[in-house]
């Protein structure tokens, strides 16, 4: 048994463009939903985010230090196209055409995600977002277009980050929707109209380019039932049908589960569903299978009231489970999660899994002279590194690649500056911009050595301070 990843193993980071760019009102970009985000006692606005729009080399360069060869980055819609459904703007879409050459010249394969929950405000204010089948246009219309420009330099792509979140309660905060009752129908709709529009664009491409691998990608909902309890077991394997198998079924078989479909058809669900929208969900095909992973929890059945729909049981019955170690944000740290996820993505599916998001949220600050000894953050990355080796050596699994999320220090998912992902520590708070410099920490060497023996060497570090060789330059 060969225990080498393949050498095209890809290696990188995972970011959206709101956590990075900044640059909110410049080079013609229109408002998104979150250009109007008042700042709080804990969270910034997102003007500047860690202003990758004018540092972006920079980053690169750092990237391109640790040995990286894979950058899965957003494209902001309102950037490309101000209004939404207006106009595309040039000078938006010429500073991808060169942010990606920036990549490429480094060594650094490109992966476009099109969505990142960040709505031109102008299609959330119109059409409530993802509830108008007039945004499903508009954003398949975006969508092609960004293929057509940038298909001959990208060959990965997903649509969405993390598909699965529109069955949950969070899709009403995610979608550009912004009035309305928030009801069952409402979510059903939503879900369907990212599918569809996941569809129309994944179809277009397999139909026009030969080249392009796209991908369906959600946050794997790693649940565990609280106790061995048959209906806490139960209420798991629903979770497990309807958040995550539910989008990988029609992900790889073009079609809906057949245990969510007997759930619509029982509660009289309208999911606004057209004509012809069966037949493009069945023509659809992935290449590849992405997810984001972070953390397990537990669910008790004892805490959801009788009746609640499926898609709401996590917010009742989600409970810590006492086994696993929990980060100051209550994210419970859980690699063999992540083996098991890997496990039953392969096996059911049998496509190319790609984890594209991993890594653990700290609260950090840079006493402005000496490195940042984030050793938590080594172990949190060695264990699931390992756990996501085991899964390729000793069960199979068929891994593309595995990227961090945020390795570069970036505004949290909330705004919030003081949860750092990265191995690079960005010097700013939440409402102090300060000098916005790039601080590799000791994580940095650490990757820098796994990256380089292409994953076999997750030994720790020696006991030095080697400023040099990461290029920490005053």
């Amino acid at each position: 048994m060969s225990n080498q990843l393949h050498k095209d193993f890809l290696w990188g980071n995972s970011v959206s463009s709101m956590q990075t760019e900044g640059a909110w009102n410049e080079g013609g970009k229109g408002l998104s939903v979150y250009d109007i985000r008042k700042p709080s006692e804990f969270t910034s606005d997102w003007k500047v985010a860690i202003d990758a729009y004018h540092r972006y080399e920079e980053d690169f360069d750092l990237m391109q230090q640790l040995g990286m060869n894979c950058y899965r980055f957003q494209i902001s819609w309102s950037r490309v196209n101000p209004r939404g459904d207006g106009e595309f703007n040039e000078e938006g879409i010429d500073f991808y055409d060169k942010f990606i050459d920036a990549l490429i010249e480094r060594g650094i394969q490109p992966m476009v995600c099109l969505y990142h929950f960040d709505m031109p405000l102008h299609l959330a204010e119109t059409y409530n977002g993802f509830a108008s089948r007039k945004v499903v246009d508009a954003f398949v219309r975006y969508g092609k277009e960004m293929v057509d420009r940038f298909g001959k330099k990208v060959k990965y792509w997903i649509t969405f980050n993390e598909q699965n979140l529109y069955h949950t309660p969070e899709a009403f905060k995610i979608s550009g929707y912004m009035k309305g009752e928030e009801t069952l129908d409402e979510l059903y709709i939503i879900q369907h109209h990212v599918m569809m529009a996941h569809a129309l664009v994944a179809n277009y491409i397999h139909e026009k380019y030969e080249n392009i691998k796209i991908g369906g990608m959600l946050a794997y909902l790693e649940i565990y039932p609280a106790t061995c309890k048959p209906a806490d077991v139960f209420a798991t394997r629903k979770l497990d049908e309807f958040f995550n198998c539910n989008l990988l079924e029609a992900f790889t078989n073009g079609r809906y589960s057949q245990e969510v479909l007997a759930y619509v058809r029982n509660k009289g669900i309208d999911m606004g569903v057209l004509e012809g929208d069966i037949d493009t969900l069945a023509n659809l095909k992935s290449d590849f299978l992405a997810f984001s992973y972070y953390a397990s929890s537990t669910v008790n059945s004892d805490l959801i009231p009788d009746g609640t729909p499926v898609n709401y049981y996590l917010e009742h019955g989600k409970q810590e489970n006492p086994y696993l170690e929990s980060t100051e944000w209550k994210w419970q740290i859980d690699p063999l999660g992540f083996r098991n996820i890997l496990n039953k993505i392969y096996n059911r599916f049998h496509l190319p899994v790609f984890p594209i998001e991993n890594g653990i949220g700290v609260k950090e600050t840079w006493d402005g002279e000496h490195e940042i000894q984030d050793d938590y953050r080594i172990q949190y990355h060695r264990d699931h590194i390992q756990a996501m080796k085991d899964a390729i050596f000793i069960d199979g699994v068929d891994v593309i690649g595995y990227l961090g999320w945020g390795l570069i220090d970036i505004l949290s998912s909330q705004g919030d500056m003081r949860k750092r992902y990265g191995v690079v520590y960005v010097n700013r708070e939440n409402h102090d911009l300060k000098d916005l410099r790039r601080i590799p920490k000791k994580s940095f060497r650490w990757l820098q050595k796994v990256i380089k023996s292409n994953g076999a060497d997750l030994s720790d570090l020696p006991i030095q301070n080697n400023e040099e060789e990461i290029g920490n330059e005053p």
